[in-house]
């Protein structure tokens, strides 16, 4: 769509949210809601720009006149340029993805209880992260190990809805292998051992996206268990479910109730169904595309957090930071803004190509 269709679009959907019966759908309602706030930025700018070519021209005439409209021409030229560069950023084809939520999975890796320590540190990593820029987290499954750490845990992660950019903008990122190089809680020697932990980012599927056939699924139930085999419920409401021709399987026990275990895990099951067809398509779209940033590949590794010299390391893009310490403590911005920046000189790239 070129720019005179986004405009048009925008006051289209203003018109209709401004219709008391549209909000009667709420799904229709959230859906025009959510184009809504991601067409604003691009008219807001669009005006602003026609605004500022206005003033430029009467600037220019009168400047003749007086010296200061020279002055004022010069700085609404560079203003002018300003909004140029924003709007042509704004204008490149965005991942359909970036207004919705994330399901986030931690596993442990190589590395035994020490990885499991470290699926610990990022998940606190990533809790912080979400308090820092207002974003709301629920835990949705997690497996303890016998030290605290975590073998497992997936983590639902939701934005404010009136937040323009959406949770899979930024984490999208995450998923891959992640290293840790440091010295472990578990050895007496004080040598440095190498850990990997797993992240898997998935964008959190609506009921729309994604239509399951009941018929598909196999359900078991069974009996939580925390460290050690230690029962931690004496009802069978843990469940595990099987989407019988993808393979998938899926299991939560964090809830008291089954019917609450059950709902979890069918939330990560679309959400990973949403994930494998997006994957195939892109495949098939661009089997030949070499990215900077990779978003599908997982098996690669993305990221070491190096201790001993309080680096971060995020080999992608060749970002190198050291201040290890705050970003485990949440100040993962600057790393997820390499990542944004590269992804969108590909794309810019790629708008300029077409």
């Amino acid at each position: 769509m070129n720019l005179d269709d986004l405009i048009s679009e925008y006051a289209s959907i203003e018109e209709r949210l401004a219709d008391p019966s549209v909000h009667a759908d709420q799904s229709l309602a959230r859906k025009l809601g959510k184009r809504y706030a991601e067409l604003r930025p691009i008219v807001e700018t669009h005006r602003e720009l026609t605004s500022t070519e206005d003033d430029l021209t009467a600037a220019r005439e009168l400047a003749g006149e007086d010296a200061a409209f020279a002055a004022e021409a010069g700085e609404l030229e560079k203003r002018r340029e300003e909004l140029e560069e924003r709007l042509r950023r704004l204008l490149v084809p965005r991942d359909p993805n970036d207004t919705k939520d994330v399901i986030l999975e931690v596993k442990a890796g190589e590395g035994g209880e020490e990885s499991a320590l470290f699926a610990g540190d990022l998940l606190r990593m990533y809790l912080r992260y979400a308090e820092r820029v207002g974003w709301k987290t629920e835990i949705l499954d997690s497996h303890l190990s016998d030290l605290g750490g975590y073998k497992g845990v997936t983590v639902a992660v939701k934005s404010k809805g009136s937040q323009d950019e959406g949770v899979w903008t930024r984490l999208k990122y995450e998923g891959g292998v992640h290293r840790v190089q440091r010295v472990p809680a578990t050895e007496s020697q004080g040598r440095i051992h190498t850990s990997a932990v797993g992240v898997l980012v998935t964008p959190e599927a609506e009921d729309v996206d994604v239509q399951i056939d009941p018929n598909d699924l196999r359900i078991d139930v069974y009996r939580s268990s925390g460290p050690g085999g230690q029962s931690v419920n004496t009802t069978d409401s843990a469940v595990r479910i099987t989407h019988t021709p993808s393979g998938v399987v899926v299991s939560c026990q964090n809830e008291k109730s089954q019917l609450q275990n059950k709902e979890q895990a069918l939330r990560i099951l679309r959400s990973r169904l949403l994930a494998m067809a997006q994957e195939e398509a892109d495949a098939a779209a661009a089997a030949e595309r070499k990215s900077q940033v990779r978003t599908v590949d997982r098996s690669e590794r993305v990221r070491t957090y190096n201790y001993p010299e309080n680096r971060i390391s995020d080999h992608r893009v060749g970002y190198k930071a050291y201040n290890l310490d705050q970003v485990l403590d949440g100040d993962l911005h600057n790393v997820t803004q390499a990542l944004v920046d590269a992804d969108m000189e590909r794309r810019l790239a790629e708008a300029q190509q077409s």
